[in-house]
């Protein structure tokens, strides 16, 4: 990264979604600079980057905010070219937003919306429909450490 560039990230200590920008961030060698954030007094800096949804995870670079934890991906990728987190290969890279697209709608949305906001038959069919869905992403790792093979960059 160059001198003049800045990099913040403003996430929570706890947010899969912030912590996934973390990790890519330390796998491209990306220094950064860290705002944990309160998210039952959200900081001004925060509603100003994302004014929309007013959630993180948010990072900004030179003063321009990029908002959701796999665009912020996408724009590491497109913005420094140096250890590609994506495969070369296009279907194998999207199969790669694939499954990660799948992890956040039907596993996590699942889990957190159906098994620990739910009670009685709604919340039995969530914990059925998250079995099944942890199923799928069990055989995809079959075999492998990561959904790529044995490092997370293989394709």
């Amino acid at each position: 990264m160059a001198a003049a560039e800045e990099v913040k990230l403003f996430r929570n200590w706890s947010s899969p979604f912030g912590l996934r920008v973390v990790w890519a961030l330390k796998l491209k060698g990306i220094e950064y600079d860290e705002e944990l954030e309160d998210l039952s007094n959200k900081s001004p800096l925060l509603l100003q980057y994302n004014p929309v949804y007013k959630k993180i995870p948010v990072l900004v670079h030179n003063g321009k905010p990029i908002c959701e934890s796999l665009l912020i991906i996408e724009y590491l990728e497109e913005t420094w070219k140096q250890t590609p987190l994506l495969p070369e290969d296009p279907h194998q890279r999207a199969l790669a937003r694939f499954w990660a697209k799948f992890g956040d709608e039907k596993v996590f949305e699942t889990m957190r919306f159906g098994i620990l906001l739910k009670q009685g038959k709604e919340q039995e069919e969530a914990i059925v429909s998250t079995i099944e869905n942890l199923k799928y992403l069990e055989k995809e790792l079959k075999g492998k450490k990561f959904f790529g093979g044995e490092r997370p960059l293989d394709s």
